[in-house]
């Protein structure tokens, strides 16, 4: 018998090349790049050698089924066994209570280093740094909870059916009528989840002879929705209307590939430059999924931030999933591309409408910000967002961390880097009864993993206090301080 030592192949690591814009707005030495790489070469290295041994154990079988096609690519399936597999208890933590300032966390076992993963009855009480409750309606509320368990027992948990076919409620039309007075539109379409949102109703908007000029940054559901529409898509540098102008420019110029004719309809995901984008014809896509209800004076958006008219931008996508603590998204526009989307929409012909209930939570949870509910909640609710996260910004920073996000933002990353500090960071916060969101690639580039903390308007100031503890000795820990911390006695002046 013949003995044939079968190697496994190298696997082919994308391009790791970091973006312009990234590094303008990441403080990133050469060491840390350089100790980031090498920890994941050694994963990498230590992955193909235990490839190795499993292969000289069991020279004698073949894990390859003859006549099938692989189910993931190469890089991809040893990506999962080898480095995700070894800190997955990090991802997807059940949760057994509301999305509150504090939750149950359960305790999950694995008898087989974290290949499975096991849910014991066991929970641990945690302060919650994860959850998109960024006004606090995740938990219940004194205004909306009774509506929407009077909603529960006159619609019942669904609809069953289609918004096209017998799908639509009262809720539903009112919902839709709030929304577009909210966001300053005409009128509003809504669909049962956010990311379906983008990812249906771009393609159902530009076709193959379209143009669609992206932003670098776009969330995965815009990506896709682009790629699907079939559209020829460009990307310009993430905020720099000068970039986006030249991309336009050249595009408008060159026509589409292939035929050189002229672009049919053109859409572009962004605010910032409209200017050019209006002088150039294009229709401006703004995706509001996190600042909605949370940004500008009133919680309206961007629009109300940057003193822009809605009117001066063709399409307005948000969420109710983030501020307003139920499900779902919606489309603000005219009243001609909204008639075009209930009548070619498959999101809208085919999908399940949302529940009556989430209905009903978004409904109350938009009229206690607009103060219709007869209190001023709304605007203590954005005070004290603001003030928690700039606090909690400020913080951080004073410690030594480099964190990104905008003031007034309640989404900001404590950048890790290396991918061996993702598990450290996070089962060291949670050993201490904080849980805290880690992403790394392939979420991010490879070098630029992090832990991603979002404020609430339910935290109270001894809970920052908790979580800023916490954070500050876990970092210290794992090395996460990247900058020279603030003296003590320049924390106590302030």
């Amino acid at each position: 018998m013949t003995l044939r030592l079968l190697l496994p192949p190298l696997p082919a690591i994308p391009p790791v090349a970091v973006p312009r814009e990234v590094r303008r707005m990441v403080r990133l030495t050469y060491l840390t790049a350089l100790t980031t790489f090498f920890g994941y070469i050694l994963l990498i290295a230590i992955g193909l050698l235990r490839d190795l041994v499993c292969k000289l154990l069991d020279w004698s079988k073949s894990d390859e089924l003859m006549g099938y096609a692989p189910i993931c690519p190469p890089f991809e399936d040893f990506y999962t066994r080898r480095i995700y597999h070894r800190i997955q208890d990090c991802f997807g933590r059940p949760i057994a209570s509301a999305a509150d300032a504090w939750i149950d966390v359960v305790e999950l076992q694995s008898n087989d280093n974290d290949k499975t993963l096991r849910r014991t009855s066991n929970t641990s009480r945690c302060l919650n740094l994860g959850s998109y409750n960024y006004l606090g309606f995740a938990a219940g509320d004194q205004y909306c909870t009774p509506r929407v368990v009077e909603s529960l027992k006159k619609y019942a948990p669904g609809t069953c059916s289609a918004r096209a076919d017998a799908g639509t409620t009262k809720l539903h039309i009112e919902l839709e009528e709030l929304a577009a007075r909210f966001v300053g539109k005409p009128t509003a379409i809504t669909f049962g989840m956010g990311y379906v949102t983008n990812s249906s109703i771009i393609p159902a908007l530009v076709g193959e002879e379209g143009l669609i000029v992206s932003d670098s940054f776009n969330h995965n559901s815009i990506i896709n929705g682009a790629r699907a529409s079939g559209a020829t898509v460009q990307v310009f540098r993430h905020n720099s209307p000068s970039h986006l102008e030249e991309v336009l420019r050249e595009n408008i110029v060159k026509g589409q590939p292939g035929t050189h004719t002229h672009h049919g309809r053109r859409y572009l995901s962004l605010l910032r430059g409209y200017t050019a984008c209006k002088a150039s014809s294009a229709c401006v896509y703004l995706d509001e999924a996190h600042s909605i209800g949370v940004v500008g004076k009133s919680g309206r958006g961007v629009c109300e931030l940057l003193g822009v008219d809605p009117a001066d931008v063709d399409i307005m996508m948000g969420t109710f999933t983030k501020s307003f603590g139920s499900c779902g998204g919606y489309i603000a526009a005219s009243e001609e591309i909204i008639q075009h989307l209930k009548h070619g929409c498959p999101a809208h012909l085919y999908a399940t409408s949302m529940s009556p209930p989430a209905v009903q939570q978004a409904i109350s949870a938009i009229k206690v910000v607009l103060g219709e509910d007869g209190s001023n909640r709304g605007a203590k609710k954005l005070a004290r967002i603001r003030e928690s996260s700039n606090y909690f910004r400020s913080e951080l920073k004073k410690m030594g961390f480099v964190v990104l996000g905008d003031n007034d933002s309640p989404v900001m990353a404590i950048m890790l880097y290396d991918l061996a500090k993702l598990p450290a960071f996070s089962r060291a916060c949670l050993r201490q009864n904080v849980a805290v969101v880690v992403v790394g690639y392939p979420a991010t580039p490879v070098i630029l993993a992090r832990a991603r903390i979002c404020i609430s308007a339910s935290h109270t100031r001894e809970d920052l206090i908790k979580g800023l503890k916490v954070i500050s000795e876990v970092g210290g820990l794992v090395g996460a301080k990247c900058l020279p911390a603030e003296p003590e006695k320049a924390k106590k002046m302030d």
